[in-house]
């Protein structure tokens, strides 16, 4: 079938069926096309390697991840255009599949992890031990997220609005637009690769971060008032922010002014002294702290708790979500996928081969954590077992049913429910102290990934239900990914480490 004479997706394809109404996809389940090819799965493997690496470095130093899965539809369809090759339709939703592998792992992995260094423990811990974590944790959100795709792709079509699927389907679609796409970020690309040719990593004609302090005037102001200005000028920066959008780079630009405009000056204040009737009252713990000081001491933890917060916050607004999906969690069974016959379309994974794996996958969870984490138990690492488990099949909808929805995963807020239950529990059972800090931080990674990969994969089915692509094979060479993208971001976290460090 020539999939490039399709300029637009079926009518129906955002809309609710009406009765006995079916989808057919842009590819009918009747036409065989190739998915998995040699050049879709090398160019899938690139991808997440690159944006494991890209992701990894702008979430480690900004604290934000960008969504990975459009820039690689768009590279993939210019790199198509460039070699000549037709109708590939299936071939980059593969390559979207595959390469996005690398976002949601770092999403997992960055959240929890370096919490690793930042608490001295890295002796405590080592790559397969954090590799580990990510990679466990991806191949359980995948097993687990299968036998609700039939649910959330198929009897849900029109429900739910799927927004960061339906921008990549229809990057997808427009082919020759996406070509154009594709030879602007080739052009942004060589001109962000000229700019920092000049930075300070190459020539040095400026610094990464510029700072009021340069400045005589800056130097006297951040001595009196203890008032600075720092902006990072690297050109990572500038892309990003332009991806998250105004609203969050905003909100972003707010902390950072409230932090450095408002806290560490006031506290400065405090440690000069406050006269009262006469009086001068100073705070002497506070005396001779330069802004430096205080932000790492004093405004950097008011921002940690603030996450924390707003953590849980957003876990209290989605309590709607979180409580259809639990419900649809303990209905697991009635909502499994289709198995290996019938239509193409409709073809996941055997059932029973996923439960197979989906227990070998907590089998070695198990081991992990007994005989990798250093002072663990018997009992404590079933303990751990037990929470990874428990919390991954609960929220495992969860986040696939906010992903379909708002197209937002409110994954920071569990993962941060999980560390303190882990927290918590692992202590009753007598793990605790540095050990019980790392275990705690290993859990949360693996279930951290695990919520982060349902999330997202949830949309690279949706976009493959859209276009008519076998289920199984998704599924299959996801695992691929997950292992290529645990591999690099577990390398550019120690990698960032031992060039900046994380304090």
């Amino acid at each position: 079938m020539d999939v490039s004479s399709t300029k637009s997706l079926p009518e129906n394809a955002y809309r609710k069926l009406k009765d006995g109404e079916q989808y057919v996809p842009v590819v009918p389940a009747s036409s065989i096309v190739p998915e998995i090819t040699g050049y879709s799965l090398l160019m899938g493997l690139v991808f997440a390697v690159v944006f494991s690496a890209a992701a990894a470095y702008l979430g480690l130093k900004i604290g934000q991840v960008f969504e990975a899965a459009i820039p690689i539809t768009i590279l993939a369809i210019g790199v198509s255009a460039l070699l000549g090759k037709k109708n590939v339709l299936q071939q980059h939703v593969m390559i979207q599949s595959i390469g996005s592998a690398s976002g949601v792992v770092v999403a997992g992995a960055i959240f929890t992890l370096p919490g690793i260094y930042i608490l001295d423990l890295a002796e405590k811990t080592n790559f397969v031990q954090m590799c580990a974590a990510s990679l466990l944790g991806g191949f359980l959100g995948i097993l687990l997220l299968i036998p609700f795709r039939r649910y959330f792709v198929k009897d849900m079509h029109g429900e739910f609005p799927f927004p960061e699927a339906t921008a990549s389907t229809e990057v997808l679609m427009a082919g020759e637009a996406g070509g154009g796409q594709a030879s602007i970020l080739v052009k942004s690309g060589g001109l962000a690769m000229l700019y920092q040719l000049f930075s300070h990593q190459t020539l040095g004609v400026w610094r990464e971060t510029f700072s009021t302090t340069a400045f005589k005037w800056g130097e006297n102001l951040s001595r009196s008032v203890r008032l600075e200005f720092h902006m990072l000028t690297e050109a990572a920066v500038l892309g990003l922010g332009y991806i998250i959008g105004l609203r969050y780079s905003l909100i972003i630009a707010c902390g950072s002014f409230l932090s450095w405009f408002v806290l560490i000056p006031m506290i400065g204040i405090l440690g000069k002294g406050v006269h009262v009737n006469g009086e001068l009252y100073q705070l002497t713990a506070l005396q001779g702290l330069d802004t430096g000081d205080i932000f790492k001491i004093f405004v950097r933890p008011v921002g940690i708790g603030a996450i924390a917060m707003s953590g849980l916050i957003g876990v209290w607004k989605s309590r709607a979500i979180i409580v259809g999906a639990v419900k649809l969690a303990m209905q697991a069974g009635q909502k499994a996928g289709g198995g290996p016959g019938g239509d193409r379309c409709e073809q996941d994974m055997p059932l029973p081969l996923v439960t197979a794996m989906t227990f070998i996958v907590l089998a070695v969870v198990f081991l992990f954590f007994w005989l990798l984490v250093p002072g663990v138990t018997l009992v404590q690492a079933l303990v751990g077992l037990v929470i990874v488990g428990c919390i991954s099949f609960l929220f495992t909808t969860v986040a696939a049913r906010a992903i379909a929805i708002v197209g937002s995963n409110p994954v920071s807020g569990m993962t941060l429910m999980t560390l303190i239950v882990s927290s918590v529990v692992l202590r009753s059972v007598g793990l605790d102290g540095y050990d019980g800090i790392v275990a705690a931080l290993l859990i949360g990674g693996v279930v951290c990934t695990a919520l982060s990969m349902s999330g997202g994969f949830i949309s690279d089915l949706k976009i493959g239900y859209w276009l008519g692509t076998t289920p199984a094979t998704q599924q299959k060479w996801k695992f691929l990914g997950t292992v290529v993208a645990a591999v690099s971001v577990t390398g550019v976290i120690m990698l960032l480490n031992a060039t900046y460090g994380f304090k």
